[in-house]
């Protein structure tokens, strides 16, 4: 099967920390660019952050830049999101994506 599992979400209070991850299957994951993208409740999709297929490219959104940390590991077939100073207005469904391949999501709440 041709797969990405999103895992890592939870609740956490402002400013704590989560790490998620994407873990692939099924395909040539190393030759993907993978994005983290979200989805607060009653909000469209916004993109969150890139990273290429080799690692060596990382792009974020004004939101999250210099709190959040994407990351990949081709050899584990993952790619991860370090959340740093998490604040309420992180709460989304976080998900996956490359290319035309989604995963489930992973709910991240932030609150007190």
């Amino acid at each position: 099967q041709v797969q990405l599992v999103e895992s890592g979400g939870g609740l956490v209070q402002p400013g704590g920390s989560l790490r998620l991850s994407c873990a692939a299957s099924g395909f040539t994951f190393s030759t993907y660019s993978t994005n983290w993208v979200r989805q607060a409740p009653g909000k469209g999709l916004e993109w969150v952050s890139t990273i290429n297929n080799d690692g060596v490219n990382t792009y974020y959104a004004d939101s999250v830049k210099g709190r959040f940390t994407i990351s990949r590991d081709n050899r584990k077939n993952t790619v991860s999101l370090q959340m740093n100073s998490l604040k309420p207005e992180d709460t989304a469904v976080y998900y996956c994506n490359s290319g035309a391949i989604w995963g489930q999501g992973t709910l991240v709440t932030v609150s007190s």
